[in-house]
């Protein structure tokens, strides 16, 4: 796991701008802390930050190749599951290995496979490779998404990286906020439309989508997606192909020549990991595995029962921990630092994210991080499977709109009144929501229920899943820290996708399929848990840091998150602790704390990266 930065011009000789790629380079120190390396050419430049994982000593970057005259060089951010197989392939055509990192095979399966390469990739990836000879580019991003990279165009040099951060360092890229980028901030946001990011001219490439650019300019093409078909297969045989895409994605994963861990909540999906990597240990002779979890001082004392959130984790925790002999862990976070580490998280994605459900993980991942380097966790389980309410409530499924943000008019609200008069929320957010169903492939043999949940389900993947993918990279990495999501392998996904809702949501329960076939590997209390999502704090001394924080703010009227929102508004969500706000902000989580917090991002994001705004 990496970062990286790149920049091509085809026209202009782009020698005098290694100064410009080493600043770029270092704003991804924490993505790479352990290694640096750069290519320069006369008319690319390609630097890298890495995160030994696999093959220290081989796995140097950018890595150049030189093939039957030719010259490729490789700059890649990820880790490749199916490497043992490339390495086959590319033995039967005699093109021989030095070492035995994932960067080597991937260049070397390029070579050999040219565009094609990513239908042989199982993994999470994105990567740039230079052909020097043809003065072409080839980039790439895994099928879902985990990994990122952001493009923009500038004086016809093409510039792209890991995170936006870098790109805002080459000279002459400004962020500039229009209509359509406080459209995505407050009225998708913090999810965000594929493609673009909130600032104007600066895009990402989208999941399962490569790029060439060459002398004929830029071309873009999706090389996969979900495709809906007929599910022909028996119950018995739709629980065997289930059970092995899911064992053969986690022990597929488990690669690594650094210390690896799970992160544990005692839900079903962590649970899922957890179970198959202790077994992996065991039968490998491994060391114990290490498990980890989160909570918060005093959450004990404060817990309160709620619909989204029914019971704590730590019994749990400690019934799996027994059952798998884990070496467990217990980090324990405190609201000042939860507080604290907003900014941090907000720099971490480059925009507001998820407030505390942010902050947390990325403290959670810090303190692990001197313990381990890779953690696999229970990520996308409930996507994949449709284990949120929203699969389940007849309220969301006829909201008519994505149903984890349905406080629109409380967004359209908050705008400052002159932005409300010229921005309308909702058109924006109608449109990019009838944009992704008309992208949803339904058939002729569905059931209406099956129907019905293909939709949402497309709309969790794409826009919700999504969310949760960028907060794992950014947060982790903001670390020098890897989290893997096995659910997210997109077999499974291919295949769990076309399975009919009645057998996925066995016996009227959200991810039905899943705990039956799990029924007979976990304790009963693992398997019937209702759905519980990651830990926040329920420690009222949080209400009141935040509380302060945007107070403080709000006193100084000329704040710069009074250039866009409402401050009379704010004053009232700030004066009923955020009762003013009716309805979560964003999924189940972010209600009054946590909308507090946002609107604090919200202004570090305008203080740290001064956006020009064009409305």
């Amino acid at each position: 796991m990496c970062g990286f930065v790149c920049c091509v011009n085809l026209k202009e000789n782009l020698n005098s701008k290694k100064d410009v790629l080493i600043s770029m380079n270092e704003t991804l120190k924490k993505r790479g802390p352990d290694e640096c390396g750069y290519y320069i050419s006369d008319h690319a430049l390609l630097g890298h930050r890495r995160l030994v994982v696999i093959d220290p000593d081989g796995g140097k970057q950018p890595m150049t190749f030189n093939y039957n005259g030719n010259k490729y060089v490789i700059a890649y951010n990820g880790q490749i599951y199916n490497t043992k197989e490339l390495k086959e392939n590319l033995k039967q055509n005699n093109i021989l290995l030095e070492g035995y990192c994932d960067t080597e095979v991937l260049l070397k399966s390029y070579i050999l496979y040219k565009e094609e390469v990513v239908h042989k990739l199982n993994g999470i990836f994105a990567f740039a490779i230079w052909d020097e000879n043809n003065q072409s580019l080839f980039l790439a991003r895994d099928h879902f998404g985990v990994k990122p990279l952001f493009y923009t165009i500038f004086n016809n040099t093409l510039v792209f990286a890991s995170e936006v951060k870098a790109l805002l360092k080459y000279p002459g890229i400004e962020p500039i906020l229009d209509e359509q980028g406080i459209s995505e901030l407050f009225g998708i946001g913090p999810a965000h439309t594929n493609g673009i990011t909130a600032f104007k001219n600066i895009y990402e490439l989208k999941p399962a989508n490569y790029m060439v650019y060459n002398k004929s300019g830029i071309h873009i093409k999706r090389y996969w997606k979900l495709k809906s078909k007929p599910h022909e297969d028996s119950f018995e045989q739709t629980c065997d192909k289930v059970q092995y895409l899911l064992e053969d994605a986690i022990k597929s994963q488990l690669a690594s020549d650094v210390p690896l861990c799970t992160f544990l909540s005692g839900g079903l999906d962590s649970s899922i990991i957890t179970l198959y990597a202790a077994d992996h240990c065991k039968d490998n002779n491994l060391p114990t595995l290490d498990t980890y979890s989160v909570d918060y001082i005093d959450n004990d004392k404060n817990f309160q029962k709620t619909d989204f959130q029914p019971n704590s984790d730590n019994y749990y925790i400690n019934l799996m921990q027994a059952k798998l002999n884990t070496n467990h862990h217990t980090v324990m976070l405190d609201t000042p630092e939860l507080a604290k580490a907003l900014e941090d998280a907000m720099i971490a994605r480059d925009f507001p994210g998820m407030a505390d459900v942010d902050s947390s993980l990325l403290l959670f991942c810090k303190n692990v991080k001197p313990e381990a380097t890779v953690t696999l966790t229970g990520e996308c389980a409930d996507e994949i499977f449709g284990g949120y309410p929203w699969f389940f409530r007849e309220d969301a499924l006829n909201s008519g709109t994505f149903p984890w943000s349905i406080a629109i008019n409380e967004r359209q609200t908050l705008l400052r009144p002159e932005i409300s008069k010229k921005i309308n929320l909702k058109e924006y957010i109608d449109y990019r929501y009838n944009e992704s169903l008309d992208n949803v492939e339904i058939l002729d043999t569905d059931s209406k229920e099956t129907a019905e949940k293909r939709k949402i389900s497309h709309l969790t993947l794409n826009w919700f899943m999504q969310t949760l993918l960028d907060r794992s990279d950014r947060m982790g990495m903001y670390n020098g820290f890897e989290i893997r999501v096995p659910f997210c392998d997109y077999r499974l996904a291919e295949y769990v996708w076309n399975i009919p809702w009645e057998i996925k949501a066995l016996n009227g329960r959200e991810k039905g399929l899943l705990r039956y076939i799990m029924k007979d590997k976990l304790p009963d209390e693992i398997v019937d848990r209702k759905k519980s999502p990651y830990p926040k704090t329920w420690n009222p001394t949080y209400l009141k840091a935040v509380k302060q924080m945007l107070s403080k703010i709000m006193e100084d009227k000329n704040a710069p998150i009074n250039n866009l929102l409402n401050r009379d508004y704010i004053m009232q969500i700030l004066e009923t602790e955020g009762k003013a706000f009716t309805r979560p902000w964003f999924g189940q989580l972010m209600t009054g704390p946590q909308l507090m917090a946002y609107l604090c991002q919200v202004n570090m994001w305008l203080e740290k990266y001064q956006p020009k705004i064009e409305i």
